[in-house]
């Protein structure tokens, strides 16, 4: 029996129902907080208990999330028992290398072009998955494994991957990562853990520049990649493009997606199904049909008004969601709502944060939410002001001020945050309902 202490965890639920997927007996235990991972869980009819050293017995190995440490009542009884523990990212490992993996790492987009490769690959051929939006299946008959690999504490260096791909590399996660020169290298070491290629995004100067001992093709718009989106057109109905690999024509595309940031995704997907020799005719049709990943662009509309719900989280990333926005609704009022994440993001990229939202016509403002060992003693002077101060048209908004939004008609609201920002969405989405 598999036990997952801290099962909630967007990358440990994934993990767990892959490992149940795969025929094992998991359990795992939580907060009693409501996450939305756990919806899944539930209905994969996986137990989730509250923490207690109870839930540990002899006959259990324990895979013990990343958040949590000796002080959890769970992880000292492990110790106490002499369990074998796992911490997420080994177990991950030994995963990998029962696959031919695709390893998806960034710092931005790598949920969506994992979730975006693995709805490909599974329609055309099969694949195992493990996503960072709580989605993980897997199947001992499928060839090819889709992995997110996330670069915090040089987590994916951990992996043994076919291919590897980077979306991008910029800074984040800053509570770990000294410099940007830092981040870089933990990048070469993950592209140097490749075993047949890597494929990167070439637009970003970072990963253009990146070094590494094993083959590497880029993607991208620019004429300096190897495989390359030509006569992009974006349009209110999404984005066309030919895609031209190392000088020959593979195909055309008409994708029913919005921004940049989402062809350079699909560019990714592409590229390895052109390298795996898969049809792109068969590809493109399947790629129409991608909904997208959990918390990344969904929508809901109530009349005149279309809520969003993303899990941005960086200012690349919040710049990004509101150019998709203006893309697809180019005659709405674009309002942007963002929960700030750490207080370390907040210090590092206030300013950042501000000049994004600055592309929004209104923005609004949560409290910032704390995350592992962040308190507000490390960090004085650092809270959600610094961000408000900076805005053209903001202001701040707490979670139970749904009221506050209802005067934005014809508009696009946009709910940006890792955390519960979904809470005042809904909120809101009950106040129109109500109307």
């Amino acid at each position: 029996m598999y036990h997952f202490i801290g099962i909630k965890g967007t990358g440990m639920s994934s993990l767990a129902l892959m490992m149940h997927s795969l025929g094992y007996e998991v359990t795992g235990s939580d907060k009693t907080d409501h996450l939305f991972t756990e919806d899944k869980l539930l209905e994969a009819g996986i137990n989730i208990l509250p923490f207690d050293e109870a839930n540990i017995h002899d006959d259990m190995f324990i895979i013990q999330g990343n958040a949590f440490h000796e002080d959890n009542p769970e992880v000292a009884k492990a110790m106490e028992l002499g369990l074998k523990i796992y911490h997420y990212e080994e177990m991950v490992g030994k995963l990998t290398r029962m696959f031919e993996t695709i390893t998806v790492a960034g710092c931005h987009g790598k949920t969506t072009t994992t979730a975006m490769l693995a709805h490909v690959l599974n329609n055309l051929v099969g694949c195992n998955y493990l996503i960072g939006d709580g989605n993980g299946y897997a199947s001992k008959d499928n060839k090819y494994f889709a992995l997110e690999a996330c670069e915090y504490k040089r987590h994916f260096l951990s992996y043994e991957p076919t291919y590897a791909i980077i979306t991008n590399i910029d800074l984040d996660h800053t509570d770990y990562y000294k410099d940007i020169d830092d981040v870089r290298e933990a990048y070469k070491e993950y592209a140097d853990n490749a075993l047949k290629m890597v494929i990167a995004c070439g637009d970003d100067q970072y990963t253009h520049s990146l070094e590494t001992n094993k083959p590497i093709f880029f993607y991208g718009l620019d004429e300096d990649n190897d495989i390359i989106a030509k006569d992009v057109e974006y349009t209110t109905d999404g984005i066309s493009f030919d895609c031209i690999v190392e000088g020959n024509y593979y195909g055309h595309f008409d994708l029913p997606f919005y921004g940049k940031h989402m062809l350079l995704d699909a560019l990714a997907v592409i590229a390895i199904c052109c390298y795996e020799r898969l049809d792109a005719k068969k590809v493109g049709k399947v790629l129409k049909t991608f909904k997208g990943a959990k918390r990344r662009f969904n929508e809901e509309v109530v009349g005149d008004v279309v809520l969003v719900d993303d899990y941005a989280h960086h200012p690349a990333e919040v710049r990004a969601t509101i150019r998709a926005a203006k893309q697809k609704y180019p005659d709405k009022e674009i309002v942007a709502v963002l929960q700030p994440h750490t207080l370390a993001r907040v210090k590092d990229f206030g300013e950042d944060f501000a000049r994004a939202l600055n592309h929004a016509d209104k923005a609004y403002v949560l409290p910032v939410t704390l995350d592992r060992e962040d308190k507000y003693e490390d960090y004085p002077g650092i809270d959600e002001n610094i961000i408000i101060s900076q805005l053209k048209n903001g202001q701040l908004i707490h979670m139970d001020e749904p009221e506050l939004l209802l005067k934005h008609k014809n508009s696009v609201i946009l709910f940006m945050s890792p955390r519960n920002i979904y809470d005042l969405k809904n909120a809101l989405l009950e106040k129109l309902k109500e109307k």
